[in-house]
């Protein structure tokens, strides 16, 4: 019986460890409303775009490191805002995280998301003559 009580006691403790983590209930509220799940871990670090990567060895592998992007994309965040060094710590690649800057040469490219699928979204001009038409409702039988 006592086995059972510690559990439970355990469990207690997660969640208000998860809460205070989250900012109290009205952080954990928000958070819930991001990201659709409350964890608690420890910090590993920030990247230069303001998000903060996560760490806890108590949830299985492939769940147990997390982002929380940060809050000025609010809903619009997507996986290719997270930069190169830290895609490959996320994705377990390496064990140790980039908290040092990386190398940086003249000739890298700062890294950009991906605006695939937005307004923002490159469209390449084209110059050869599409295969097939677009249908117009408006237009004249021939």
């Amino acid at each position: 019986m006592a086995k059972y009580i510690t559990g439970a006691l355990d469990k207690v403790k997660v969640t208000f460890d998860i809460l205070k983590q989250n900012g109290g209930i009205r952080g954990s509220l928000y958070q819930l409303f991001r990201t659709d799940e409350l964890k608690n871990g420890t910090v590993v670090g920030t990247d230069k775009y303001g998000n903060t990567y996560y760490e806890n060895n108590r949830y299985f592998v492939g769940r147990n490191r997390w982002i929380i992007y940060n809050d000025k994309v609010f809903l619009d965040y997507d996986g290719s805002q997270v930069p190169a060094e830290w895609y490959g710590w996320l994705h377990y690649k390496t064990d140790l995280p980039p908290t040092k800057p990386p190398v940086k040469y003249g000739w890298m490219v700062d890294h950009i998301e991906n605006k695939s699928g937005t307004q923002e979204a490159y469209m390449p001009c084209s110059t050869t003559k599409s295969k097939i038409q677009a249908w117009d409702p408006n237009a004249t039988k021939k």
